[in-house]
């Protein structure tokens, strides 16, 4: 995606830098306005990540394959947030604009 102009901003606790960037422990501590969230993590984590992307009013979230939380899907559903589940954001761009 970095490759098609996108800027990604990591968000792991875990990491200090990735992709040649500043990575940051959870997405309240990302200084800027954030587009889209890109989920990967495993479902249980996944409400988490999305209350505080409802608390950012991030205008998307967007769960990868195999990433799944209906209930999370709902709450930011009805947050105005525009979701997609166990999809593949690369895969979805690649189709698109070939």
């Amino acid at each position: 995606m970095q490759n098609q102009g996108y800027r990604i901003i990591p968000v792991n606790p875990r990491i200090e830098e990735c992709l040649g960037e500043k990575a940051y422990a959870t997405l309240l501590d990302v200084p800027e306005k954030i587009d889209i969230v890109n989920i990967f993590r495993r479902p249980e984590f996944v409400e988490g990540v999305v209350d505080q992307a409802i608390q950012l009013r991030v205008p998307g979230i967007w769960m990868q394959e195999d990433v799944v939380h209906e209930r999370a899907a709902e709450k930011a559903r009805k947050a105005g947030i525009f979701v997609v589940m166990d999809r593949c954001i690369l895969k979805e761009h690649r189709a698109r604009l070939r």
